[in-house]
């Protein structure tokens, strides 16, 4: 029997010291991961805050299918704001479009967590300290600060936090946010409610209507997640799950289900590669039917993971030939954790504000920004996935969890817009299917298909390592590609927790900040 009994994954170590602090206090895994989702919101703002959405998959070992949580904020009730628009803003009060869910996906998480019982005041504690007395700034963060300091619709509150007179915060510096500590501090005696009604509320209102947002107090009293049933497909022997629209998560089930109808046809590295990024394409080619606010999807997406279905993608892909690739793919940063915790429970948890600092609007007395996930939404009427009053944008988040008909179950994501259904294939493909540790899956060298951040083409970007390992095949195939340096952040910060009858296993990503943990709790 394994000695090891509590693990836990984040992307920066702070998250992963908040996570199992309150795991080795004999928390639950859900706990811990309100902990860390705290304390990551704290560390890196530029990835993620409390003005964001968060999903969650949670699952016990005896348990036949994962409880999923969608907490994504909708559109206001009135959107007439957009109607003569031919664009959706980037940055600014109108591009806070959507309401911010992720607390309520907390608050539900701990409700359905029948063993949670500690209080806030000791889940919160690690992001309150880390918000009063400060954290040094990371590379990434810099990077973040700097690209926010090109953008000129950001609010005065923004620039004067994390552009202060002018400069960006630096990599190395101490940096305190204590407005943020003042809002946990506030959450943590008045309970998450607090968020959505009173006082802090009513100034997050206000600091959105000064920006331009429509977004009302009502709008934010209204907010909720919901408990909902998780997609799953079962590929040779392995129950894989994911989140159900308006996530990609479909997406992401699609595309190692189609790899699955293909694998014994892979033998080199050249071959898993062309045939998940010819996976990919043949599911994002059904992006208009498939990604959108489940009320607005049809049979095409109630099909999507048939066996037909799959065949069908699988029976598209060439293994000695890509396919063109037109399309357009958004980026987007991220933070995806997990934790399993004493009895088994283990989470798949992600939490984003869309872009880096999402809006840009900054909540003067709350020390966070708003999310810009409404910017995912389509302003062409004829789309499935239009903007409309009380509708959920087309969602990039998906945390994903696996389990295998021998007791073996595998919880693994990652941050990367719509690099995240590609990466995931890469780290669930590399251990279950390549014989790799979940460390060699999610830290071998990778690629991405799509546009990243300030970059408008659309090709295929391989990290140069890979790409001296299989450029000629890749040629000889057709693909359009590029290298990039190694442990590029625009491959997404992955992570996996390995959970097997005898061992307990956990890896993080080298392209972030981040910390795996495997201990005990004795």
């Amino acid at each position: 029997m394994n000695a090891h009994n509590i693990a836990f994954t984040a992307p920066h170590f702070a998250a992963t010291e908040a996570g199992t602090l309150i795991l080795k206090q004999g928390g639950t895994a859900v706990e811990a991961m309100v902990a860390a989702a705290a304390a990551i919101s704290v560390v890196y703002p530029h990835m993620n805050s409390i003005g964001g959405d968060s999903f969650w998959l949670i699952d016990y070992p005896n348990q036949s299918t994962p409880t999923a949580i969608d907490a994504c904020g909708r559109a206001p009730k009135n959107v007439d704001a957009y109607k003569n628009a031919n664009q959706m803003p980037e940055r600014g009060g109108l591009s806070a479009l959507t309401q911010a869910a992720t607390l309520r996906g907390w608050q539900k998480a701990l409700e359905v967590d029948e063993h949670a019982v500690l209080p806030l005041s000791t889940i919160l504690g690690p992001a309150i300290k880390l918000a009063r007395e400060g954290f040094t700034v990371t590379k990434s963060l810099q990077a973040g600060c700097e690209k926010l300091a090109t953008v000129a619709n950001t609010n005065g509150a923004f620039k004067a936090l994390y552009i202060p007179n002018g400069k960006p915060l630096q990599a190395g510096q101490h940096f305190k946010n204590p407005k943020l500590a003042n809002t946990f501090e506030h959450l943590a005696k008045h309970g998450l409610s607090a968020f959505y009604e009173g006082p802090l509320a009513d100034s997050f209102a206000a600091d959105l209507a000064s920006a331009g947002s429509i977004i009302t107090p009502a709008d934010i009293a209204n907010t909720q997640a919901d408990v909902v049933a998780p997609l799953s497909a079962n590929l040779s022997g392995i129950n894989c799950y994911n989140l159900p629209a308006p996530t990609q998560g479909v997406h992401s089930l699609q595309i190692i289900g189609a790899v699955n109808k293909l694998k014994y046809n892979a033998n080199t590295e050249a071959d898993w590669t062309h045939l998940i990024v010819e996976a990919t394409k043949q599911s994002f080619t059904h992006r208009p039917t498939l990604w959108a606010d489940p009320e607005a999807l049809g049979d095409d997406y109630k099909n999507a993971l048939t066996d037909d279905r799959l065949n069908e993608l699988a029976n598209n892909i060439d293994m000695s030939q890509a396919k063109n690739w037109p399309f357009n793919t958004e980026p987007g940063d991220t933070v995806w954790m997990a934790a399993r915790d004493k009895n088994g429970q283990l989470v798949s948890f992600i939490q984003s504000i869309y872009w880096e600092f999402g809006s840009g609007i900054l909540m003067s007395e709350g020390g966070f920004v708003w999310n810009n996930r409404g910017l995912s939404f389509s302003l062409n009427t004829n789309e499935t996935n239009v903007l409309k009053a009380h509708k959920k944008p087309a969602h990039t988040l998906n945390p994903a969890l696996a389990k295998f008909d021998d007791g073996r179950r595998l919880a693994y994501g990652t941050m990367g817009g719509e690099g995240q259904p590609q990466t995931q294939a890469a780290v669930f493909t590399g251990y279950a299917w390549r014989n790799k540790s979940i460390t060699q899956a999610v830290s071998d060298p990778r690629w991405l298909l799509g546009r990243t951040w300030g970059d408008t083409s659309t090709n295929l970007k391989i990290e140069h390592n890979l790409a001296l390992q299989i450029q000629d095949e890749l040629n000889q195939r057709g693909h359009d590609w590029v290298s990039v340096e190694n442990n590029n952040e625009m491959m997404g910060h992955a992570g996996a927790i390995l959970d097997t009858p005898t061992t307990l296993e956990a890896a993080t990503d080298p392209r972030s900040d981040g910390r795996a943990t495997v201990s005990s709790t004795q």
